[in-house]
C-alpha cells in the first residue's frame, strides 16, 4: 500500500476548511488558547498556506508533509523518532523518541515542519492517522472534494483517476522525494 495526498486546485475554493480541520483535530490546546504556529504566522496546523500574489492571476497553494517516498527528514534523524510507517507507508514521528535536534525540520525540502513553541519539538501532518476514519480530517471536511487520500497501488482509486486524466505538477521532482 502507498498512499498519497493529492491537493486538486481546480476544485480548491480556498475556504480553509482543511486548514481549521487540521488545527482543531492535531491542536486542540492551541485552538483553545488561540496559538499560533509562529515559523508559518497560522493556526498551529500542519498546513501551510502558501499565497502567490505577483502572478497575473494570484493563487494560493496548500502544503502539508508530502509522506515522501525518499523523505529526508527520516534518513536524518538520529534517533530514528522520524519514520516510515509500514503499514500506510506514510512519515510519521514518535514524539517519545525525539530529542529536539530539528535535523528533520531543516532536512525537509517542502518547509512542511514546524516547531511546535509549548514542547520544543518538530511537528508535521500525521497523515491517515489524524482521524478514526483513516482518512486524513483535511480530506473529510473539504466541501469541494478538492483533497483526496487514496492508495496508489490501487488503479482504480480515486486518486489514480485525477492522476489519469489531468495534468500533475509534482512537488520538487528532480530531489527525487
Amino acid at each position: 500500500m502507498r498512499l498519497a495526498f493529492v491537493w486538486d486546485s481546480r476544485k480548491c475554493i480556498g475556504c480553509m476548511a482543511c486548514v481549521v480541520a487540521c488545527a482543531s483535530a492535531n491542536y486542540p490546546d492551541f485552538m483553545e488558547n488561540t496559538k499560533a504556529n509562529p515559523q508559518w504566522n497560522w493556526l498551529a496546523g500542519n498546513i501551510r498556506i502558501i499565497v502567490n500574489e505577483m502572478e497575473e492571476k494570484p493563487f494560493i497553494r496548500l502544503l502539508s508533509c508530502q509522506h515522501c517516498d525518499n523523505p529526508p527528514c527520516v534518513y536524518v534523524c538520529p534517533t530514528k523518532a522520524t519514520y516510515i510507517d509500514k503499514g500506510t507507508g506514510s512519515v510519521r514521528m514518535d514524539h517519545d523518541k525525539c530529542i529536539g535536534c530539528r535535523s528533520c525540520l531543516v532536512s525537509c525540502p517542502y518547509n512542511a515542519r514546524w516547531l511546535n513553541p509549548v514542547t520544543l519539538q518538530p511537528e508535521k501532518c500525521p497523515g491517515p492517522l489524524c482521524s478514526k476514519k483513516m482518512e486524513p480530517v483535511c480530506v473529510e471536511v473539504c466541501p469541494a472534494g478538492a483533497r483526496l487520500f487514496e492508495d496508489l497501488d490501487d488503479p482504480n482509486s480515486p486518486v489514480n483517476e485525477v492522476l489519469r486524466k489531468h495534468k500533475v505538477e509534482g512537488m520538487l521532482e528532480r530531489l527525487d522525494t
